[in-house]
């Protein structure tokens, strides 16, 4: 199937990324669904297409993803231009803001949007339009770098092997797995999540937003996470898609490792909520928490072994800057001895993450017990 990250990666020419992205058939369902009703037409609300058009080019340009922003900036041709008034300056701006530095998009940020004018699902449809571009972008670029990288064994890929680490000693100073770990402001403990708009109430929800809610999660229904997103109902539906084809693919990179490439990027983005979480995820898969204190303590520096240490750095690499990520960054991945299928897992997990970091932390707030 050709999809959008087939055409702008130019995968063609690649044949195993190609080969590796087909194994992943339900992903690239989910992110080329996700795109097609965010940018629908015809999607009822008050963002129009042509301001869609625009958030996304906007987020695309931001990260640096020139050939994605080129994408949105095709379509966006021949449509009139977003009135520029206080309304269009408050989404150019919370765009911006959440694009390049999402920590700092808090709840002044975002109220400012329904004070503007904009209605309350108008406002979340923006939040998950603008964290899936980010997400799109670093799909884009790690990708491409893949498929620039060429397939393994060739000359051109060859790198050097690497030592074999002596074995891993936990830290006497650590607490035990399963007892929170609090370090540089993060934590492993179970936190709560508060939003900053107004909630759907289950027993005034529409049946659209309740079949949604009961089919994301055991607690949406208590949950200010999914009551909040359940106000785009047909979005969250495809979000939750796109995450567990992602999260939950079988097979290719081990589930601990991809909560260390989702705890690495919601460190360098902030989230201190997302931390938590997947700190705790890993914890339980793996049994063990030092490489947890170690993202937590510098992302930059952190991993047990080669491979996890290759890990962190591409997702750190990915997060920070997508527009320069390049093959250089994916070599490491394939020395520590990643199929293409683990690389391709790799990107997923860290690209979905700044969108999932963007809701957290743009929404709401994290709240401590």
């Amino acid at each position: 199937m050709t999809d959008t990250i087939d055409q702008l990666a130019r995968l063609g020419h690649a044949p195993h990324a190609q080969a590796a992205r087909q194994q992943r058939a339900k992903a690239i369902t989910a992110t080329q669904a996700c795109e097609d009703l965010l940018l629908a037409p015809a999607l009822p609300g008050g963002l129009a297409l042509a301001e869609r058009l625009s958030v996304a080019q906007a987020v695309a340009a931001a990260s640096g993803v020139a050939t994605l922003a080129d994408h949105y900036g095709a379509r966006l041709a021949g449509l009139p231009a977003p009135l520029a008034d206080a309304r269009w300056q408050a989404i150019t701006h919370f765009t911006q803001l959440l694009a390049t530095q999402p920590a700092a998009a808090d709840r002044a940020a975002l109220l400012a949007l329904p004070q503007a004018g904009l209605a309350t699902p108008d406002v979340v449809l923006l939040a998950q339009l603008i964290g899936f571009v980010a997400y799109q972008a670093r799909l884009v670029a790690g990708v491409a770098a893949l498929a620039a990288l060429g397939p393994a064994g060739t000359a051109a890929t060859a790198v050097a092997p690497t030592t074999p680490d002596a074995p891993f000693v936990h830290p006497a100073n650590l607490p035990p797995p399963g007892e929170p770990l609090r370090l540089a402001g993060y934590t492993s403990e179970t936190l709560d999540w508060k939003a900053w708009l107004p909630v759907v109430d289950p027993a005034t929800a529409s049946a659209e937003q309740n079949a949604v809610l009961d089919a994301s999660h055991p607690k949406a229904r208590t949950s200010d996470f999914y009551l909040v997103l359940a106000h785009q109902p047909r979005v969250l539906a495809e979000r939750s898609e796109a995450f567990n084809a992602i999260m939950y693919a079988p097979g290719g990179l081990p589930r601990a490792e991809r909560e260390v490439a989702t705890t690495v990027v919601s460190r360098i983005n902030g989230c201190v909520y997302c931390a938590s979480v997947h700190a705790q995820r890993f914890e339980q898969l793996a049994k063990r928490n030092d490489v947890i204190a170690q993202i937590f303590a510098d992302p930059d520096s952190a991993g047990t072994n080669a491979r996890e240490r290759a890990l962190a750095q591409a997702s750190a690499a990915l997060t920070r800057a997508p527009g320069a990520f390049g093959p250089q960054h994916i070599a490491p991945l394939r020395a520590a001895g990643l199929s293409n299928l683990e690389i391709l897992d790799t990107v997923h997990a860290a690209a979905l993450f700044a969108w999932a970091n963007r809701l957290m932390l743009n929404l709401g707030e994290a709240v401590y017990p």
